[in-house]
Formats: C-alpha cells, structure tokens, sequence
C-alpha cells in the first residue's frame, strides 16, 4: 500500500507508469480470483485503493496546472 505523500513525490510519467502497474495487478489479482488462486482477496482492496490514491492524484496536478 502506497501514502499519499509517497504518490505526489512522482513525476507525471511515473504515475501514468505506476497506474498501468496497478491496473495490470488488479486484473491478474481478478484472474486468481476467478480461479480460486488467490490467498489474500484483501489485496484486491488494496491495490483499488492505490490506484483511486493515483489517480486522485493525476487530477490534483492537473488542475495545479491550470491555475
């Protein structure tokens, strides 16, 4: 689990970067699921909540840029 404080250190590259990291662990995460692989269903809940962590955000400095 990623802070908040940690996410806003990283440039806009490595957060699009980090977010596809994100998304492609929350789908092998559903694919373990889906055939009962998985351990810790918890992890699922974590990495949704790093990835809403990242895109929040995305959109804080996006709007730090328009104004």
């Amino acid at each position: 689990m990623m802070k908040a404080s940690e996410i806003r250190e990283l440039t806009a590259e490595e957060l699009a970067a980090k977010l596809g990291d994100l998304k492609k662990d929350l789908f092998n995460l559903r694919l373990q699921l889906a055939t009962n692989q998985l351990d810790n269903t918890n992890k699922i809940t974590e990495v949704k909540r790093d990835i809403a962590r990242v895109n929040t955000v995305i959109r804080e400095k996006q709007l730090a840029e328009k104004a």
